[in-house]
């Protein structure tokens, strides 16, 4: 028999709202709307769907707080994770939004009407405070938070949602499954006891024997439940994932293990993180739910230390074991046996028994330099998959972002670096500087900050999908910010795949050498008022944070500072 839902009923606002579906999207077309990011998107499909029961909807100002603060709706029912609807102060006034208005959210991908939200209330949160009391610390280094700082809008509306339809998924059909029809699933293969387990990373036969030892021990069966939303960035792809838990399956006991997707964005929240997973898996039937070491960790902090304490998350699900209903299960970290060929708990390994392991650093570096994969670690079809996915270092994509002041030579080192990998052939090379990117140099003064923004932007999505192809690429835009310079890295890091190798280059040559070599009078132009936004005279150049080179062609020729940059590439087996 499957779990309660958390809060005793399962909310599928589909359902519930099926007969006023004809009506709702008729509406949709009557009301102004919000076109949803890739999160919300997320987390209303939950909503939705029932993964997040008991919410209804975005949560309003009282529910956000008191879940910050004590981990509780404002019913006091348990929940962990805030989960919110941002806006910015240019929505509320374009699209007249207070309380009793009603919205309609849409699908980024096709513009569907998914919902139509009534607004209880719009209130300004304290993301500082929300960063400190849900991830722990105020460090950007944690994902969640450079999130809130960078992506997040200004003001959250609160309001129930009644559902139209769940966004269209083309990818994995068959294995997405709603809580409603997973629980149905479990009902009809008589599944009383299910053991779910969390992943947003590549299984191997570590895991496969763990979750089976966890299913024997409690004569159950297996949900294997991966994260197929937002995840970290640098996080394998979802497509190479799940082709790998597909592979993995067929090594499962016949009828022991079933699989399905969950369209989750994670937040990394570690401790916080685990309650909230154990609740969505309640909700979606299953009666165990395997907590690992670190679970939901995003790595280090600014420090060089863990965000969390290895089992902080078990103890945390331990101490509201009584309202999740959801029997915990620790996880074991296992450990290979060469003389019985079997993985083992490390604790259940006799004194002086070799073992053998591979990290997930050294997998890394296997899949990236060829080197071979042994069966012991993982399976044939795995491991076959995993390589189609991520050829070796020499065959990936990479981008070099050149970042300076107007004329400080970053064009030319583009254009000699890209004659240099040219001759060294093995990828395609392209430059995305402003020279082949615009005609009219005099645009990018004219332009508004929000317009460079925008054509920043478009500039990552064009280098993400040349380095995700396997090409070498070289942007060289001014970039003076460096929230602007973290969102293109964030962008090839979170969608370039195998090709997300990133490196800043500062070319910090001086503002008054740049100035003094200014043939086209850029500079001049600018301080008579010709010009706005010219970084250095009317606008800031925020010196970048950590790059991976930092050079000045005033003081260095450009053949030393394109050798300096291959051989960094080199150092990172590239070239």
């Amino acid at each position: 028999m499957a779990n309660i839902p958390h809060g005793g009923i399962l909310k599928d606002l589909i359902a519930r709202d099926g007969h006023l579906q004809e009506n709702l999207k008729a509406e949709a077309e009557t009301l102004p709307d919000i076109t949803l990011t890739e999160r919300q998107l997320c987390d209303l499909e939950l909503i939705l769907n029932g993964g997040f029961s008991p919410l209804e909807g975005f949560m309003n100002e009282a529910d956000y707080t008191n879940v910050v603060d004590n981990f509780r709706l404002a019913d006091g029912t348990l929940f962990p994770m805030p989960i919110s609807l941002d806006v910015s102060e240019e929505d509320i006034v374009h699209l007249s939004i207070g309380p009793g208005s009603r919205i309609a959210l849409r699908d980024p991908r096709d513009d569907q009407a998914l919902a139509i939200i009534t607004v209880e209330d719009i209130y300004r949160p304290d993301l500082v405070k929300e960063a400190v009391q849900v991830f722990g610390a105020d460090d950007p280094a944690h994902p969640s938070v450079a999130y809130l700082r960078n992506k997040v809008k200004k003001f959250y509306v609160g309001g129930k949602v009644q559902g139209i339809q769940l966004p269209v998924h083309f990818d994995y059909v068959a294995l997405r499954y709603t809580p409603s029809e997973l629980r149905a699933h479990f009902k009809k293969l008589a599944w009383r006891k299910v053991v779910a387990f969390q992943t947003r990373n590549p299984m191997h036969r570590a895991h496969r024997e763990l979750t089976v030892r966890a299913a024997r021990q409690r004569q159950a069966n297996v949900l294997i439940h991966p994260v197929v939303g937002l995840t970290k960035p640098g996080d394998v792809d979802h497509y190479t994932r799940v082709r790998v838990y597909e592979a993995i399956m067929a090594k499962y006991p016949n009828g022991m293990g079933h699989l399905a997707l969950l369209p989750l964005a994670m937040r990394m929240a570690g401790p916080r993180e685990a309650v909230w997973h154990a609740i969505i898996r309640k909700n979606y039937g299953a009666t165990h739910f395997i907590v690992g070491r670190d679970h939901a960790g995003p790595g280090k902090n600014s420090q060089g230390k863990d965000f969390y304490g290895p089992y902080d998350a078990q103890e945390l699900v331990t101490k509201f074991h009584d309202e999740l209903s959801i029997e915990m299960v620790p996880f074991q970290q296992m450990t290979y046996m060469p003389s019985t060929d079997e993985y083992v708990p490390i604790d259940e390994v006799p004194q002086g028994e070799q073992t053998l392991d591979i990290s997930g650093t050294e997998l890394r570096r296997r899949l990236k330099t060829g080197t071979p994969i042994p069966d012991w670690f993982s399976y044939e079809g795995v491991v076959k998959t995993l390589r189609e996915s991520y050829p070796p270092r020499l065959k990936q994509g990479f981008v070099i972002f050149l970042t300076g002041l107007h004329n400080s030579g970053k064009d030319t080192i583009a254009k000699a670096l890209q004659v240099v990998l040219n001759e060294q052939g093995g990828r395609s090379v392209s430059v995305l500087s402003g020279d082949n990117i615009r005609q009219d140099l005099d645009a990018p003064f004219s332009y508004s900050t929000e317009e460079r923004s925008k054509n920043l932007q478009r500039v990552a999505f064009v280098a993400t999908e040349l380095a995700r192809a396997g090409a070498a690429v070289i942007a060289s835009p001014i970039a003076p910010k460096q929230s602007l310079r973290g969102a293109f890295k964030d962008t090839v890091v979170h969608s370039a795949g195998a090709g997300a190798n990133f490196f800043t280059i500062h070319v910090a040559t001086p503002l008054e050498h740049c100035e003094a070599n200014d043939r086209r009078g850029v500079y001049a132009r600018a301080r008579k008022g010709e010009f706005s936004g010219v970084a250095g005279v009317d606008e800031p150049y925020e010196t970048p944070e950590r790059p991976d080179l930092t050079v000045d062609i005033k003081t260095q020729s450009v053949p030393e500072i394109v050798h300096s940059i291959v051989l960094l590439l080199e150092t990172n087996s590239l070239l």
